[in-house]
């Protein structure tokens, strides 16, 4: 791991599918694939009959380089990767996979390789970069203590874990180098269209890199396939990459997703970017086969591509930079402890007959002083943390439910306060009243459609320990109380891993309602363990 010195390591960009030949000329025609693409448009407006209001974002290349100093390495028209390229870079570089350029009409054969060719590709050019920066003196960095962040979208990410999981694709040395890794909407468990995976129009090109049974062969998941028929795991063995070094962007935006004219948001259908499905979105890691914890996640109103696509947009690239380059880092979990039903549904339940709701979990997480989310799962998004009644009660009596929703990363670094040094965010907890069911039926009366058991938003401020045993200072406050203001303090408990745990309980004021805590655990980011 960097220390805080070193945290600025070269970024490896990795671009998603291209179908056609048509588009695989298209961004091998681009130097940087994308990633140089900037929006000047802003999703959310509060007058829907206006237009979206402009919100310019460079693209997340310029502002890497006006933000953190980075650069391409592009010289004199030449790639790292070709063989008469000499010399070294920086290590606050960004370098463009283009894996595309040998299946192009332009520049190759127009032969597109099978993705395990890609992945082998990926570790090469990891070992190469590792050399280039290390033959400058300036960077003070050793092959022995190279570090790279990886950055993919879409099929990129597949293509980061077919070389990081399948020992076949790539060697050890290449492996260790990598630190970290982000994805932009990856198809972690493949793509469904209208129920079924990668039908067969989409068959077209090499579109079954999203079949599940094609992806559990160069993920080198086999049996984790026939185990669980997915293949969205990343495997705890020996040498493997780490589950906590591993971060997945999910779009949430279906609606606004172009391409096929639109049929592919129509077949990809609610609960979707476009094309991707948000249960697939996400990997998890695995231990003897058996699900453990999930990567880090955020949640953003974004569709797969386009100009409110899930890349070039603010809140992606303050996801990407806090996670890269960060201070903290806070997993927030939602603990339900006790769930009160309507008094005639609970009559009901109490004669023995069948009783059951779904409850939708809201969470949105901003930073100080920002416009937009770092996380956002609302319900008419299909994003929501949802847990049914039966659960609840098979699970009451033996610890409180707990849910994973999402992780936060904050940073000092940029634009520091110097007044206020502390990192603050507030987060909003939402729980919407369910549809009650009893006997499968749906129990309409007294049911008012949008309502909430519990809304409220706390401020969390949060000062880390200078020193590495010293103590944590942290305050909140609910806004109902104390709107925008952390004045209560808060035990921070610390964790036999090195982490801290915050909680915060709430409750709902009447019945039906809710009762839990919102607990967070908290670690300071980018330092050695």
């Amino acid at each position: 791991m960097p220390s805080v010195d070193n945290v600025f390591c070269p970024i490896i960009y990795v671009r998603g599918f291209a179908m056609s030949q048509g588009e695989i000329d298209e961004t091998t025609a681009d130097p940087f694939c994308g990633f140089n693409i900037g929006s000047t448009v802003f999703r959310a407006t509060p007058d829907k009959q206006k237009q979206p209001r402009k919100f310019i974002f460079e693209s997340p290349l310029v502002r890497l380089g006006s933000d953190f100093g980075y650069t391409d390495v592009y010289e004199d028209g030449q790639d790292v990767m070709d063989d008469d390229w000499d010399g070294a870079i920086s290590r606050q570089s960004v370098i463009i996979y283009r894996y595309y350029d040998s299946a192009s009409s332009l520049l190759g054969d127009e032969k597109t390789p099978p993705i395990e060719d890609f992945a082998k590709g990926l570790g090469k050019l990891i070992l190469r970069v590792r050399d280039l920066v290390c033959a400058d003196a300036q960077n003070a960095t050793t092959k022995k203590d190279f570090r790279c962040y990886l950055v993919a979208h879409s099929m990129g990410g597949l293509v980061c874990r077919a070389f990081l999981q399948n020992a076949a694709l790539g060697d050890d040395e290449a492996r260790a180098c990598v630190d970290k890794v982000f994805t932009y909407a990856t198809p972690h468990n493949g793509i469904d269209m209208a129920g079924a995976n990668v039908p067969s129009w989409l068959a077209a090109g090499d579109a079954n890199n999203f079949s599940r049974t094609r992806m559990a062969e160069y993920l080198d998941l086999q049996d984790e396939f026939k185990k669980t028929g997915r293949v969205d795991w990343l495997p705890e063995k020996k040498g493997g990459f780490p589950i906590d070094r591993f971060f997945c962007l999910i779009g949430t935006n279906r609606t606004d997703y172009e391409a096929a004219r639109g049929i592919s948001r129509t077949f990809a259908g609610h609960g979707s970017d476009g094309l991707v499905k948000i249960e697939n979105a996400l990997v998890c890691a695995t231990k003897d086969g058996v699900p453990t914890v999930s990567a880090a996640k955020s949640f953003v109103y974004r569709s797969h591509s386009g100009i409110f696509g899930i890349v070039n947009n603010e809140e992606s690239y303050q996801n990407l930079t806090r996670f890269l380059f960060g201070d903290v880092r806070a997993d927030l979990w939602l603990d339900v402890e006790e769930i009160t039903l309507p008094q005639k549904v609970q009559e009901q339940a109490d004669a023995g007959r069948d009783v059951d709701a779904l409850y939708q979990i809201e969470v949105l997480a901003s930073p100080r002083g920002k416009l937009w989310y770092l996380t956002r799962r609302v319900s008419e998004e299909d994003s929501v943390a949802c847990i049914s009644h039966k659960d609840f009660i098979k699970a009451k009596g033996k610890a409180p439910v707990g849910l994973y929703v999402s992780s936060v990363f904050l940073a000092k670094r940029a634009r520091v306060n110097t007044k206020r040094p502390s990192l603050a965010y507030s987060m909003t907890l939402g729980v919407r009243v369910p549809d009650y069911e009893v006997e499968r039926k749906l129990w309409v009366n007294e049911h008012f459609e949008g309502a909430y058991l519990f809304r409220d938003s706390v401020t969390i401020e949060i000062v880390p320990p200078k020193e590495e045993d010293g103590d944590w200072r942290v305050a909140y406050d609910w806004h109902s109380n104390k709107l925008g203001a952390a004045t209560t303090p808060l035990d921070a408990k610390a964790l036999k891993t090195g982490k801290v745990e915050l909680v915060i309980p709430f409750e709902s004021a009447t019945t039906p309602g809710i009762k839990g805590r919102v607990r967070f655990i908290v670690s300071r980011w980018n330092e050695p363990a």
